[in-house]
């Protein structure tokens, strides 16, 4: 098993959700974040004062799959998310030692 952890834009969330769930994904964790990668942030004009904006508000989505699904739901996370400017994320793949359904006690990709 592994967890995905996706570093999305905030307006692409709907559409990978509903492509993780064409192709077979069902639990998904949101998560509204924010960071800065090679953005570095930017500059906003609010009031006539100018200000810096340092952190970038984010998605972060965490996905435990079986190891015959990350392939595919990598692909369709970096596919969908993609809009081709800076900024777009990053994917994360973490190994997951267990997981565990706390209302049945199933383990491992029974309980995912």
């Amino acid at each position: 098993m592994k967890l995905i952890e996706a570093i999305i834009k905030p307006f692409k969330l709907d559409e990978v959700k509903d492509a993780l769930n064409s192709i077979g994904i069902e639990g998904i964790t949101v998560s509204e974040v924010k960071g800065f990668g090679r953005q570095k942030g930017h500059t906003e004009l609010y009031r006539g004062a100018e200000y810096v904006v340092d952190f970038i508000p984010k998605i972060k989505l965490e996905i435990a799959v079986s190891d015959g699904l990350v392939g595919k739901a990598v692909e369709t996370i970096q596919e969908t998310a993609r809009t081709g400017r800076i900024g777009d994320g990053k994917i994360f793949i973490i190994s997951l030692e267990d997981a565990i359904r706390i209302r049945t006690g199933e383990n491992g990709d029974d309980a995912v």
